[in-house]
């Protein structure tokens, strides 16, 4: 989990302290809350990664996912057009589909 959410914050470019305080965290203790869940220390509750998944557009799933590839998918289908998520749900419909 403190790796997914280490690149999301990353990728959104936001200083530790800032996604903190974005995520509700009081301003005191945001940049050293967010380092220990990022080197996973501490683990946040439900509610806590709920808010730093919605400052950094990462539905909570993604950082539940068992590998990275399904993480990836997870973000694939949060962040895609209503046209590109028909497609994964088709892709995986396919995949789905009992071999004759």
């Amino acid at each position: 989990m403190g790796g997914r959410l280490k690149e999301a914050r990353l990728a959104a470019g936001l200083s530790q302290r800032v996604l903190g305080i974005n995520a509700g965290l009081e301003p005191s203790v945001a940049s050293a809350r967010i380092n220990q869940y990022e080197r996973s220390t501490h683990m946040p509750g439900v509610g806590t990664l709920a808010n730093l998944g919605l400052v950094l557009d990462v539905p909570l799933p993604y950082f539940y996912a068992e590998d990275d590839a399904l993480a990836m998918c997870i973000l694939a289908f949060h962040r895609g057009s209503g046209a590109q998520r028909r497609q994964l749900v088709h892709l995986a419909k396919g995949i789905n589909r009992p071999k004759s």
